[in-house]
């Protein structure tokens, strides 16, 4: 273990900003001349969400967006101005800090409409907002049978100088071919009926990664990149992030906390669900569910420690979990990758996602914040 690797966090989640960059430049240069739109929702999927956005900036995103107005509002309070999104909303939102500091608004019903043009008036400006249909995912967004009754109220509000309606989205649910045609459909019959009622968008949107990379028709005039950025595979299908040109931004590591020989039929961590089937040696790594570490990947998820690809044993504690390293040396304080880029022989976030029986989306967006990020390759 070298003097640098000792003053190493016990744990730590290590986001390559260079990462981010690239591959966001690289999204963006196979899908010109749609802009993007750089999701930062969830603190940027884990890796932190002010630092992700200025990245995303520097990389030169058109656009960023967050679920909610709070998200918003924080990037806003960083000194970061580029136009910005937010789309989920409480039951009773205060918009009136939104539409003061330029943040468009996602709306999804008339009563949000309402809203909207009624802080509008409130504040002497008017508010900018994208009008949500619902395609087929069946979660928020105006339902087709209410569209029209919508996009004209919409255009009554834009005429009397409350609104701008400055785009029209969706979200495909990314289940087959035939079901993104079906949504895609519908999607321009909103689109016709925002033009038949008055109304111009200057944006209109429906694709995230998925769609941007694969699926060209749904670029429009924008796509919403979120887990692409951060170099995870948005498909179930095997593909990886070398296969789409992307790194994995992030890199959860830690360092072995303390290593034991065992004998043969020793059990291991809670309830014994692993017993040693011959002598063999256990490191302690310092993470666990706690941390964000799926216990539903106890007996299957695994770590990269010296160079080579070691099994969880036992059942994933809050705190804790081990490893099994066999007759191999191993010491206190070696460095242990949980995930990161498989191109340094690490297992990568889908790895543990499989193993869990999740996505990797999810691992890492669960990291929690006992987890220190270090920031790599800034600007």
């Amino acid at each position: 273990m070298t003097d640098a690797a000792s003053r190493r966090p016990f744990r730590e989640a290590v986001v390559d900003l260079g990462a981010v960059r690239a591959n966001l430049a690289s999204i963006a240069e196979r899908v010109r001349p749609a802009q993007v739109m750089a999701v930062v929702k969830a603190d940027a999927y884990g890796h932190g969400a002010v630092p992700v956005a200025r990245a995303a900036v520097a990389a030169g995103a058109d656009w960023l967006g967050t679920a909610d107005l709070g998200e918003a509002l924080a990037l806003r309070d960083a000194g970061i101005d580029v136009p910005l999104l937010a789309w989920l909303h409480d039951p009773e939102p205060d918009f009136a800090g939104p539409v003061e500091r330029d943040i468009d608004l996602g709306i999804s019903s008339a009563d949000q409409l309402r809203r909207a043009a009624e802080t509008a008036d409130r504040v002497g400006r008017p508010a900018s907002v994208h009008l949500k249909i619902d395609t087929g995912l069946s979660r928020n967004g105006v339902p087709p049978e209410d569209w029209d009754a919508s996009a004209a109220l919409a255009a009554e509000l834009e005429a009397r100088g409350l609104l701008r309606v400055r785009g029209v989205f969706s979200h495909l649910a990314n289940t087959s071919a035939e079901e993104d045609a079906a949504q895609l459909a519908a999607f321009e019959r909103a689109l016709t009926a925002a033009e038949l009622a008055g109304l111009a968008p200057e944006v209109r949107h429906i694709a995230s990664t998925a769609a941007a990379l694969r699926l060209p028709a749904a670029r429009y005039d924008l796509v919403r990149i979120g887990i692409g950025g951060y170099g995870v595979p948005p498909y179930s299908d095997g593909t990886t992030a070398a296969d789409l040109g992307l790194r994995p931004a992030m890199t959860l590591r830690g360092r072995v906390a303390a290593v034991r020989r065992i004998d043969a039929g020793t059990g291991v961590s809670y309830g014994h669900a692993w017993r040693a089937e011959r002598p063999t040696t256990l490191a302690l790594i310092p993470l666990g569910y706690g941390d964000g570490v799926p216990r539903q990947a106890s007996g299957r998820g695994e770590v990269l420690l010296r160079g080579r690809r070691r099994r969880v044993v036992g059942r994933i504690a809050m705190d804790q979990f081990l490893v099994d390293v066999g007759d191999d040396q191993v010491a206190v304080g070696d460095e242990v990758v949980l995930f990161g880029d498989p191109a340094t022989g690490a297992p990568s976030a889908d790895d543990w996602g499989d193993a869990a029986g999740t996505i990797g989306y999810e691992i890492v967006t669960r990291i929690g914040p006992r987890v220190p990020r270090t920031y790599v390759g800034g600007v």
